[in-house]
């Protein structure tokens, strides 16, 4: 048995009459019976894919939206979702006989028109682009948005296996986190879980066997865990609700097949909800669990205090009973609750059921006005198809929660960088930042950020972003603002640098051109881009507005249009090898003046064999050439232009490299104290210094130094061999 019907979702509108009765909410029941007979008349005999009548799609849309609380105009706007774009009516006809709020919903939703792209991946970003600035105009727009894609996704089994894969790769990466963010639990995990039963059937069904082998010993646990509780707490709580509710399966998936754990390994597989009236009770019902069950230590979250980022409240703690089960109880109240299942939704549940409680309405649409900034922020790329990557990595979950020294409590997602931080509290705090502290300790700016950390940003006035932010910071907003700096105070720079970028990239390309043939063949180009003329084209180049790897094939094209050469045959010779400027010891084979950086994944060392890498904006990143991040067969990478030829010159007196050694010993009293005293003794510069107990009584050290070379950290390795305990030392 499936977790999901394999019976089609289709909704009639008696169904959605049944759902707004049973709301207990006041609707316009005219207004919304008009929109069900225009949709019915403008649909007529117009079937889908599958055959069943084309009007049961929009109704079922329309219950989707009333079962998350929506208002009348919503329900209009979905039940008239598509009759503009699939039938003769126009906008304007919607306008005159709904009223104009319905028509902006209905235009926000209606998909965009066929625009020629040469990609599937521009047309798709275009698409979001449109639905994000919709967005941003009426958040509902995403809700019909986010309903109209979930009923798809229940009705999609007939269609083509292709398509399926398709719109679940879309679902799980542009609609799951944008629901996640809305605070729409309920959407975003059958998202999820839809997209996981296509494009991976057999792991699916994995674990929903799993699961289902359990279930009635799990109701009987969850029973059981319940009565405790209730017994426990009698009569001094009244009103309380427990329920018990299963992780969902992709989350199961995500620490099972992914990460290879077991089902055992995972503590919140099943959880018992409590729902009470007033937070002052959350804290009571969280004293009684504890007093019934022992709780298992860095389990605890308190989402009251701390709320997430999309609205989310509860306390959540992990705890054992008398048979040393886990299982997770998570406490909220009914407000917080409607906020946990429909997020940005119950701003109208709020409004429509309770008559506009104003305290809890203001609060809601603060975090409306939060939501449509964080949306206007993904549209700051000028790169249309960096904005589903954008969504994935801003809008998805994991994040991190930082603390000032003021004591604000800053969210940000999980790999972000104290220069994401900067940006995020101000963009004048980000352009002036030198550096940071965490927990009063200066760190790197390439630190990577965890929840707990006091984090401190180091400002002067005089100083001004680095073009190499671009490549350590991670939120979309930050490298909007960067780029955005650079382009407002650094044009004439910005010119030169994008000319010097085309020029290489064409002698790489064998693109043989005097400048004065320039504007010819980029003319076209710089157009489709919306650039008035080539400096701004040039200028985009410079500060990472446009990247070279992508239009690349554009121009190569135009080239063979115009001059009618393939530079296919073209044979360049390769330029011999030029030292460049302040690249630590390392050629770059055909370029000159080009800034260098080591890559943090795999630190490389004088002696390692290296390869770079044309970032975006920067230079080249140097990797080893055995580093996960670099394929290995090189002639099937979709960018391999972007791979260029790298080596070490000879080694220059007073350069310094970072390697990161990982040392495994028995644990010992001192034993941290002897590595720092024989790094001292070689006069090792160290970095950082991180230990931690293992298992069966060892201990791992990790240490961040600096050497010369390969063979200088052979040398420093033997000499820490030397260490009393020490079973084995690996370089990472």
């Amino acid at each position: 048995m499936s977790k999901f019907s394999k019976v089609a979702h289709y909704q009639d509108f008696t169904e959605l009459l049944g759902i707004l009765e049973r709301s207990g909410n006041s609707y316009d029941m005219d207004k919304i019976r008009a929109a069900y007979d225009c949709a019915e008349k403008c649909h007529g005999d117009q079937r889908r894919v599958s055959g069943i009548p084309y009007i049961l799609h929009p109704t079922s849309v329309a219950c989707i939206v009333a079962e998350m609380g929506m208002d009348t105009d919503t329900i209009c706007g979905a039940l008239l979702h598509d009759v503009v774009e699939d039938t003769d009516i126009t906008l304007e006809e919607v306008s005159k006989r709904f009223g104009s709020d319905v028509a902006k919903l209905i235009d926000g939703v209606t998909k965009i028109s066929k625009i020629p792209y040469s990609t599937r991946e521009e047309q798709q970003a275009e698409n979001i682009r449109k639905m994000l600035i919709a967005m941003a105009d009426d958040i509902r727009v995403i809700i019909i948005k986010l309903a109209d894609r979930l009923h798809n996704m229940r009705t999609m089994d007939c269609m083509p296996e292709q398509k399926r894969r398709d719109k679940s790769v879309e679902s799980i990466q542009v609609f799951a986190p944008i629901a996640h963010r809305l605070g729409i639990k309920t959407v975003k995990e059958e998202l999820e879980d839809r997209s996981l039963q296509y494009l991976d059937p057999i792991g699916y069904k994995e674990i929903e066997d799993a699961l289902l082998m359990s279930e009635d010993e799990r109701e009987r646990f969850i029973e059981s865990i319940k009565q405790q509780i209730l017994d426990k707490i009698g009569d001094s709580i009244s009103n309380v609700y427990i329920s018990g509710r299963v992780k969902s399966i992709n989350s199961i998936y995500h620490k099972t097949i992914m990460r290879n754990q077991t089902m055992d390994q995972i503590f919140d597989v099943f959880a018992v909800r409590v729902i009470v009236d007033t937070v002052p009770d959350c804290y009571n019902v969280l004293g009684v669990v504890h007093d019934i069950f022992k709780p298992i230590p860095n389990r605890f979250k308190d989402y009251i205090s701390m709320p997430k980022p999309n609205m989310y409240q509860s306390l959540h703690t992990t705890v054992l009973d008398k048979n040393a089960i886990a299982f997770e109880v998570q406490i909220r109240t009914w407000e917080m609750h409607y906020t946990a299942e429909y997020g940005i939704a119950a701003h109208w549940k709020y409004k429509l059921g309770m008559g506009g409680n104003a305290k809890g309405e203001d609060k809601l649409k603060k975090n409306i006005e939060k939501v449509k900034s964080m949306i206007l922020e993904q549209l700051e790329t000028e790169d249309a198809t960096d904005i589903a990557r954008n969504i994935r990595n801003d809008l998805g979950g994991n994040d991190v929660y930082v603390f000032t020294p003021k004591g604000d409590v800053m969210n940000l997602p999980r790999g972000s960088t104290p220069i994401d931080l900067a940006y995020l509290i101000h963009s004048q705090v980000g352009h002036c930042m030198v550096g940071a502290k965490i927990n009063g300790k200066i760190v790197p700016i390439d630190y990577e950020l965890q929840t707990g950390n006091i984090c401190e940003i180091i400002t002067q006035k005089t100083e001004h972003p680095n073009r190499s932010w671009l490549e350590i910071c991670k939120t979309a907003s930050a490298k909007s603002k960067i780029r955005q700096w650079f382009k407002h105070e650094k044009r004439e720079e910005n010119i030169a640098v994008g000319k010097q970028m085309l020029e290489r990239e064409f002698s790489r390309q064998g693109i043989n051109l005097t400048e004065s043939e320039y504007p010819d063949l980029l003319r076209s180009i710089s157009v489709k881009k919306q650039y008035n003329t080539l400096d701004d084209f040039y200028a985009a180049i410079g500060y990472g507005g446009i990247q070279l790897w992508k239009v690349m094939p554009r121009i190569k094209e135009e080239y063979q249009k115009i001059y009618g050469q393939n530079i296919e045959n073209i044979i360049v010779p390769p330029a011999p090898p030029v030292r460049t400027q302040n690249s630590s010891g390392v050629l770059i084979d055909g370029y000159s003046d080009m800034r260098v950086k080591f890559s943090n994944c795999c630190n490389p060392l004088p002696g390692d064999e290296i390869i770079g890498y044309i970032t975006r904006g920067f230079g080249v990143s140097i990797h080893k050439r055995s580093c996960t991040n670099v394929p290995r067969d090189l002639s099937k990478c979709e960018d391999i232009n972007r791979w260029v030829v790298a080596r070490w010159q000879d080694k220059q007196a007073g350069e310094a490299f970072r390697s990161t050694l990982q040392i495994i010993a028995n644990d010992r009293t001192g034993f941290l104290a002897d590595v720092t005293i024989k790094l001292s003794q070689m006069h090792i510069f160290i970095h950082t210094l991180n230990s931690r107990e293992l298992k069966n009584g060892k201990a791992m050290v990790t240490v961040t130094i600096n050497v010369a070379g390969r063979d200088h950290l052979r040398g420093v390795i033997s000499k820490l061999s030397e260490i009393n305990g020490i079973e084995e030392i690996n370089r990472i």
